[in-house]
């Protein structure tokens, strides 16, 4: 599975039509972490090219398309007349872009806007000294021989600076607080978490693999290893390892369904 040119099949089908259907949490949290690891090649072959001219850890854009990704399996529907890879797709990519443009839209304003920023500000004082009031943006902008629109960039620029502060500080509760971006993180980010707290169970399942099949799914699923890195390790071929990887999830969904009824 571990290869970029995951594609549907009947065995995820299955997957996704059991996920819908069943009552117990912990089947569906265990067939969420099946179906998650299984397109993770996916999310990567995304990540990595809408990240080529980003400066993000690619660690931190995967977790993103990994969010988009759990949010594809929680809303698909057959009925949408598209294939499940499909949808993810553009779920995955979504979720990375807007991720991408909430970054860009906190970081520092371009220099030039800087240095505006600090001119503009310094007539301003300037201006309301002499004025009695605080200035127009069309006198700001007679004052800086500027466009009225270049003026308003700027301005835009030093509220934007200003309301989303990395480090600006949040009062919580009176006990505890914490930076504006680790709120963000906090708050956007919980369903990955809790999806990497809920791994164990998964694993619970694959520990009752025989001991081939469980070797090349935990080095698959949880060591994050591709097939030909799996077969160095392993000594065998990679058509080897595929085939095993493709038994082993078959055996994990028989087992998590199964488990179910007991």
């Amino acid at each position: 599975m571990k290869n970029n040119n995951v594609a549907d099949s009947e065995e995820t089908k299955t997957w996704l039509s059991e996920y819908q259907k069943t009552e117990s949490s912990k089947t569906k949290k265990q067939l969420k972490n099946l179906i998650v690891h299984y397109y993770q090649p996916l999310v990567k072959k995304i990540a990595f090219g809408l990240a080529r001219r980003q400066t993000d850890p690619i660690e931190d854009i995967v977790q993103v398309g990994c969010l988009g990704l759990i949010k594809a399996i929680d809303q698909y529907d057959e009925n949408f007349g598209t294939s499940f890879k499909t949808y993810a797709t553009h779920r995955i990519t979504g979720e990375i872009r807007h991720y991408l443009r909430d970054k860009i839209s906190i970081i520092r304003a371009p220099r030039e806007l800087l240095e505006l920023s600090f001119r503009m500000n310094s007539i301003i004082e300037r201006l309301k000294m002499q004025l009695g009031r605080f200035p127009t943006e069309l006198e700001i902008a007679e004052e800086l021989q500027m466009p009225v629109k270049r003026i308003n960039e700027v301005i835009e620029a030093d509220r934007r600076k200003q309301t989303v502060s990395l480090d600006q500080i949040v009062n919580l509760s009176e006990n505890d607080q914490n930076t504006l971006m680790e709120k963000l993180i906090d708050d956007k980010y919980q369903d990955y978490q809790n999806f990497q707290e809920e791994r164990i169970m998964l694993m619970e399942a694959v520990e009752l693999l025989p001991e081939n099949l469980r070797q090349v799914i935990k080095m698959s699923f949880f060591d994050d290893l591709n097939q030909v890195e799996i077969a160095k390790k392993t000594g065998v071929s990679q058509m080897q390892v595929s085939r095993r990887i493709k038994k082993a999830t078959e055996e994990l969904f028989n087992i998590i369904t199964e488990q179910e009824g007991r």
